[in-house]
């Protein structure tokens, strides 16, 4: 005898599942909509029924009825990029287990390129929305106020947030290297740096913490380790006797050794090398390397708990974080 076929998703309701978990609609609802509201073991029923009877919830009838779509819009410049990746993973798990979905946009540092990324995420109705860096005061800033939707920035540091934000200075970042360049004693420094505008702004809190203009390899971003490797040759071409280098990410640090190496120079005896993010990678280079630290999970956390407080109508219990941040020592700069 033939198996039954299973009904197609557009036939199965809501009552399909509670039927089949033995619970009340509104329970099955809830489960689906809101699982942090129903206890694990009905929650777990709920959800083997939806499977098993192939339910698929209709987001954009449930967004007409709730006036929510339960998803938040995230955009980063590079998704590939290991210092974001910390603090996607750990927004996506948070915002998982409220239910929430998290779509990702990637903006390339393209400002014309954002906005339209933010027009797309406003026409699916986003609940809210992350953004790696800040949107200063543009057209899509202001479309943004005016309507009204919860926007958390983050990954940087300003006095005028749009809306609520967690992150930290880029230019105490630089400042913070320079102090430590200076304590080592070390004045025959370098800079290899992303073009980003964050990546400039560590260069020149840097640059003023150091007190004068120091040689600098500029890279177009995102940054990797061939473009360390080009930028370090470059900058030994005019200055063979650098003494330690900063640069403006892991990616680009990595390339700075490895570079260093294949030239015979020892690090950090001959060259000293520091980096920015402390990717998961850094303390397993061949010299580990010092860099600095950012909890880009820890922002992932809070930026989650700011957006969902949001969307609750709740105010958050910051409105603006820094996470602030500290230099790591390694072998690729210490004696």
């Amino acid at each position: 005898m033939p198996a039954t076929p299973r009904p197609s998703s557009k036939s199965v309701t809501l009552h399909d599942v509670a039927r089949a978990a033995g619970v009340s609609p509104m329970t099955a609802s809830r489960a689906l909509r809101d699982p942090q509201l129903v206890s694990p073991p009905t929650l777990e029923r709920v959800q083997e029924a939806a499977r098993a009877v192939g339910y698929i919830p209709n987001r954009l009838a449930g967004g007409l009825k709730s006036q929510r779509s339960m998803t938040i819009g995230a955009l980063v410049p590079f998704i590939a990029v290991p210092q974001f990746l910390p603090t996607v993973q750990t927004l996506t798990e948070e915002l998982d287990r409220a239910g929430y979905q998290l779509v990702l946009g990637q903006t390339g540092y393209d400002h014309a390129r954002e906005a339209a990324l933010l027009d797309t995420l406003l026409g699916r109705r986003v609940d809210g929305i992350v953004v790696a860096g800040l949107l200063n005061d543009s057209e899509a800033a202001r479309r943004l106020r005016q309507l009204g939707v919860p926007v958390v920035e983050t990954w940087d540091l300003t006095d005028r947030p749009l809306d609520m934000l967690v992150g930290f200075s880029h230019a105490s970042v630089g400042s913070a290297v320079a102090g430590y360049f200076l304590a080592k004693g070390w004045q025959r420094v370098g800079i290899a740096t992303g073009d980003d505008e964050r990546a400039l702004r560590r260069r020149a809190g840097f640059v003023a913490a150091f007190g004068r203009e120091v040689p600098t390899a500029s890279v177009k971003a995102p940054s990797n380790l061939g473009l360390g490797r080009a930028a370090l040759r470059e900058l030994l071409q005019d200055h063979p006797d650098l003494r330690a280098v900063f640069c403006s990410s892991d990616g680009l640090a990595h390339g700075v050794l490895t570079e260093a190496r294949a030239r015979g120079l020892r690090v950090p005896e001959d060259l000293a090398v520091v980096g920015f993010g402390d990717a998961d990678f850094a303390a397993h280079l061949e010299p580990s390397l010092t860099t600095v630290h950012i909890d880009g999970a820890g922002i992932g956390r809070i930026a989650a708990s700011q957006i969902l407080a949001a969307c609750r109508g709740q105010p958050p219990q910051e409105r603006v974080v820094d996470v602030g941040f500290c230099i790591v020592e390694r072998r690729s700069t210490a004696a």
